[in-house]
């Protein structure tokens, strides 16, 4: 194949963040492409509910959110395994949308600005030669200056590159399955709710069109003792929750079948890889119980592209644009991490869950500290 485009920007991954950072790029003159291998609109694997801190930035990129009526979410319920409940203030709060709508309106509004994208497109490997990177596609090769890795929880160049996540044994951050419905059901449209099981926990919240997002995580092992089977792990596990039993009982589900992914892990992950920059999962996921990965992943494009737009205008090297993303990354998001991976080790578990939830709830100061430690400022 032969190398016949170069750009400035090539982005690897059509989610939040990879779509994001082409609309900046394109609004800056840049000449970007971006690489995914489905076609939109599709449907992804994530608990649906952005905070507010996003709300502008969205704005700012060009998505009319205001006409959209998208429900506003404000309180927070938690259920232990036995269904429990205990309800908190969620601050600052949220919106729900579904990545169907708000991934395919992104990709139009990059089209719309005359960023490059190749849907159905698979990139199958990226060297760093001669201070450029050469992308290989299942379609084409090109060159770019500058590229950011946009792929996901777990990809196939994760596994190629040996990153370190993807080889360490499994443990209680890395061998998770997550499984999303979307539904109808009576249910409140101003709260996001978050149901314990054993080894899991299930989020229900508000998204457009009078629907609900139903998805949960657990670890592989709930799964292979129910042979394999969502719906006997759904019967013999999550409805041991009475809450969960009851809307899962209730909902009108909405598709055949759910979306399914496997092998998540929250192990930490380098923010830089072979000189490029990782964005939103790529570069560290938050656990879905704090709600929050939308917006991280979204934050993540603008500091990306902050350091590239200096890095582009050689204002600064190549070792600092790679050095200065590295420093605000961990300074906006390693505590959000951190305090996801302490809450998870709480959650799943009879006695630890129901402890932890009677403890946020008889003190109120620290059910609000953790929860405004999940989320971050405008930007």
């Amino acid at each position: 194949m032969q190398q016949t485009t170069q750009y400035d920007i090539a982005i690897i991954g059509g989610g939040l963040a990879g779509l994001s950072l082409a609309i900046l790029a394109a609004d800056a003159g840049y000449n970007v492409v971006l690489f995914e291998k489905e076609e939109y609109p599709f449907h992804k694997v994530c608990g649906e509910y952005i905070s507010f801190e996003s709300y502008d930035f969205l704005d700012r990129l060009g998505l009319p959110l205001h006409k959209w009526n998208l429900p506003a979410i404000k309180k927070l319920l938690v259920t232990d395994i036995k269904g429990n409940t205990y309800n908190f203030q969620l601050d600052p709060g949220g919106f729900g949308i579904s990545r169907f709508k708000i991934d395919d309106a992104l990709y139009q509004l990059a089209i719309k600005k005359d960023a490059h994208i190749f849907t159905n497109t698979k990139v199958n490997d990226i060297l760093f030669e001669n201070d450029a990177h050469i992308i290989q596609t299942n379609k084409q090769t090109v060159l770019a200056k500058v590229v950011a890795g946009s792929f996901g929880k777990r990809s196939n160049l994760d596994v190629k590159w040996k990153r370190g996540f993807t080889e360490q044994k499994t443990n209680k951050l890395n061998n998770y399955i997550g499984i999303k419905y979307h539904v109808h059901l009576k249910y409140s449209k101003d709260e996001i709710a978050l149901h314990n099981f054993k080894n899991g926990y299930c989020g229900i919240s508000a998204i457009e069109d009078d629907k609900y997002c139903l998805c949960y995580l657990t670890n592989a092992e709930n799964l292979s003792s129910n042979n394999n089977s969502i719906q006997q792990m759904q019967e013999n596990v999550l409805f041991q929750n009475t809450v969960l039993k009851k809307i899962f009982t209730e909902s009108e589900f909405l598709y055949d079948a759910p979306i399914t992914i496997s092998q998540i892990s929250f192990n930490k992950k380098n923010q830089t890889e072979n000189h490029m920059l990782m964005l939103g999962d790529a570069a560290g996921m938050i656990t879905p119980l704090c709600g929050n990965g939308m917006s991280m992943a979204m934050h993540s494009s603008l500091l990306a592209f902050q350091q590239i737009d200096l890095f582009l205008q050689q204002k600064i090297l190549r070792a600092e644009m790679e050095k200065n993303y590295t420093v605000k990354w961990k300074e906006n998001f390693s505590s959000r991490l951190q305090t996801g991976r302490m809450v998870q080790r709480f959650m799943g578990n009879s006695f630890s869950t129901t402890v932890f939830l009677k403890l946020m709830k008889a003190i109120p100061m620290l059910s609000k500290q953790i929860i405004q430690s999940t989320h971050g400022k405008a930007f």
